[in-house]
């Protein structure tokens, strides 16, 4: 059972004053949830996704986090193989020094991206990354256990070198994929990789995909195996904004989601830009349900198959917008349906940092103690 938070370092206002301001408040917010007993911070990569993401060198934020503290996870979610991007070696160079200097706590999580926008930043085409993606997965836990590596491949050729250094953890850290569609939950278990299911939609939906994950992960084969150190896990979202006062949780919590869903929406499909209106609750609720028909119509209008996939962040997590105890019912929810870690997204666009902050504390001192005791009052 771990509670963490993921950062995209995502922004209404994308100034450089406020871009630093928010870099420097995220900071902040991870040593409060390290004061507060939080398990890993998280930070994606993502490039060109203004607003959305300006977390785009997850490796030098995560190196100062790590140098600023001194006990919670230090973890990548997910750093994306493109070559170009991401060269292998660079990136196995990279995740052993984190985890030397951070004595042994990070969590290396892989993947592609999600946009053409980033793709074709280092001159891909997104459709045709995947085989390239594989490749590198494939390859960087080898290049980390061994201390060396000759590979000729598809689409990296290596001659035999030395890689340094070497990880603290032996023979490598824990290891993750980003899983969005069921497709990639059996990709993950039949690897052996943990989940990060990024998405909104809730522990029914939860359900459904560790029941698809577990399944894949319970026959995946040897020679299917990524790294080597197997585990079954699987990381829920968790958008939240927990106060006292419910009401102001719930309006200011779906302000947030919506500005997250539209800042998406405008670089995974073409829609328009966000907007950060001060709606009440209830109006927030109705704009991301119109949000949600429209992506709908123009998927279908594109020729594009509808799946959950496409229109899951529309859904609302109520009880994850309010008081500790309504909190403590959706995270209930969450772990019932299979989640083992409990991905916090408070970082959203136009929620401000005092709220994060109230809300971390919350967390830290009424949710996470609830949880936290429950296994040693059953054992009684």
């Amino acid at each position: 059972m771990r509670f963490s938070i993921i950062y995209e370092a995502q922004m209404a206002d994308t100034s450089r004053e406020n871009e630093q301001r928010v870099f420097h408040e995220i900071i902040e917010q991870s040593l409060l949830a390290e004061e507060m007993g939080f398990d890993v911070i998280w930070a994606v990569e993502h490039t060109a996704l203004t607003q959305y993401a300006h977390m785009s060198a997850p490796e030098t934020f995560l190196a100062y986090l790590a140098g600023r503290t001194t006990r919670i996870g230090i973890g990548h979610g997910v750093v994306c193989l493109p070559p170009a991007m991401n060269h292998p070696v660079k990136v196995a160079e990279r995740i052993a020094t984190l985890d030397i200097l951070s004595n042994g706590r990070v969590h290396f999580g892989m993947g592609k991206g999600g946009t053409q926008q980033e793709a074709g930043t280092f001159g891909y085409q997104l459709s045709e990354l995947q085989p390239m993606i594989d490749e590198s997965m494939y390859l960087i836990p080898k290049i980390l256990k061994q201390g060396e590596i000759e590979h000729d491949g598809e689409y990296v050729k290596i001659p035999h070198r030395p890689i340094h250094p070497s990880p603290k953890q032996d023979p490598h850290p824990q290891l993750y994929m980003a899983c969005t569609r069921a497709d990639s939950l059996v990709t993950a278990g039949s690897r052996g990789l943990g989940a990060l299911v990024l998405g909104f939609a809730g522990p029914d939906d939860i359900a459904d995909k560790n029941a698809i994950y577990r399944e894949a992960y319970a026959h995946r084969k040897a020679e299917d195996q990524v790294g080597y150190r197997p585990q079954a896990h699987l990381a829920a979202l968790c958008p939240a904004v927990v106060l006292e006062d419910r009401e102001k949780a719930r309006r200011v919590g779906l302000r947030g989601q919506r500005f997250f869903v539209e800042s998406l929406g405008y670089w995974y499909s073409g829609g328009p830009k966000p907007s950060i209106e001060d709606l009440d609750a209830s109006e927030q609720e109705a704009a991301l349900k119109r949000h949600k028909e429209e992506t709908v119509a123009w998927l279908s209008e594109e020729k594009i198959e509808v799946g959950r996939h496409h229109t899951e962040s529309f859904e609302v997590a109520q009880d994850a917008y309010g008081t500790p105890d309504d909190c403590i019912r959706y995270v209930s929810r969450l772990f019932d349906a299979g989640a083992d870690e409990i991905l916090f997204l408070f970082q959203m666009g136009g929620i401000p940092h005092e709220v994060i902050m109230e809300t971390i504390r919350n967390i830290g001192e009424q949710v996470i103690p609830h949880f936290r005791a429950a296994p040693a009052l059953a054992a009684e």
